[in-house]
């Protein structure tokens, strides 16, 4: 079972908004115990956006669902010796500070080191720890930016913002990989560690390719190449009621199968045309406008052409693959993806909501 495979693991989680509260719920979906330390006002994550009756938006439930959270002010000594305490007894210390925060609050490496040697640290930044940027403050969007990530996504005309922000979960991807191998490595040595992650290095970590391009080819213009919309053959295309279908037909087979099951067998042959496909794109084009979306999914569903319906978010619940995968969980107000892992055949069990605690009963229970 999931839930078992890191029980008896503490983790304290110093994080806000995105990227460190959604790395340490992967890792309770794991069975690790997440305790959540936010200051006297809270995670801003609390009133980002539209909030329930209780002050306290669906978002930020969401990503601390399975958690218990304690409120501590560090600029405070009864508070900085809480936590003092805590991170005597815990495992992992997952924090969101900028560079230098926490050595200022009494909390360095060396600190650290002495209060508990097993303890692997996980300092999660937009920049990292090191460079000239380490300073500065940065968003989902800067951190694309700065990886390139940008320039190499969009329209033709222009980038486009990702969204879900890809930076912020592909350093919580990064944080729990990371946190995993320090861990098995503390089981050998006994001694814990300290993980430096940047959001802008998660993002750039996905970008060797792309750079790879750059330097032998020249820049990858948007919707010039392959599998970024220069070719007919892996586009989406606009159906007649306005909504979208997703081709990704890239093999010879999958693009036969494709153009047979639409009648147009004569469209073979084209598939290696130089790019952008523009001239057969627009064929494409024309064609797709033709029919509703969902009379495209049950024409192309049997030729197995890898084309399906884009989907909307509050369709995706109900889709048969996801409800036989069991992944979407709705319930308290919420729709949740859980952690993308079956054991044995079973997905994570289901998250409870977050616990407020006061405190001295979570020190009390740890120590």
């Amino acid at each position: 079972m999931l839930a078992h495979c890191l029980a008896g693991t503490r983790v304290l989680d110093l994080s806000y908004y995105i990227p460190g509260p959604f790395a340490t719920q992967w890792l309770a979906d794991l069975g690790a115990e997440v305790v959540k330390v936010e200051p006297p006002s809270g995670d801003p994550m609390r009133i980002m956006g539209p909030v329930d009756d209780d002050g306290t938006t669906a978002f930020y439930k969401l990503a601390n669902r399975s958690k218990t959270v304690i409120r501590l002010d560090l600029k405070d000594a009864a508070g900085r010796a809480q936590l003092e305490r805590l991170v005597a007894k815990a495992d992992v210390l997952v924090e969101g500070y900028r560079p230098g925060v926490l050595t200022r609050l009494g909390f360095g490496r060396e600190r650290l080191d002495a209060l508990n040697p097993r303890l692997v640290h996980c300092a999660l930044t937009g920049y990292g720890q090191t460079g000239p940027m380490a300073p500065r403050a940065g968003h989902d969007l800067t951190y694309m930016a700065l990886a390139g990530a940008l320039a190499a996504n969009g329209t033709a005309e222009r980038p486009v913002i990702p969204f879900p922000p890809v930076a912020d979960h592909a350093g919580a991807m990064a944080v729990v990989v990371a946190v995993l191998a320090a861990l098995l490595q503390r089981g050998r040595t006994g001694r814990g560690a300290h993980l430096d992650i940047g959001l802008s290095d998660a993002a750039l970590s996905w970008m060797g390719g792309v750079m790879t391009t750059a330097r032998r080819w020249g820049e990858p213009g948007r919707e010039d190449g392959l599998i970024n919309g220069g070719a007919a053959c892996y586009r989406l295309y606009r159906t007649r009621d306005g909504r979208y279908f997703a081709l990704a037909a890239l093999e010879e087979k999958f693009w036969v199968a494709f153009c047979r099951a639409v009648g147009r067998e004569d469209w073979i042959a084209r598939q290696s045309e130089p790019m952008p496909q523009t001239g057969l794109i627009a064929e494409l084009d024309a064609l797709f406008a033709g029919r509703d979306r969902d009379a495209w999914a049950a024409l192309l569903a049997p030729a197995d052409c890898c084309a399906e319906p884009v989907l909307s978010p509050a369709e995706v619940p109900d889709h048969p693959q996801a409800r036989a995968r069991g992944l979407v969980r709705s319930g308290d107000g919420l729709v949740e993806a859980l952690l993308p892992v079956l054991v044995d055949g079973a997905p994570a069990a289901g998250r409870r909501p977050f616990v407020e605690a006061d405190p001295q009963t979570v020190v009390a229970a740890w120590c």
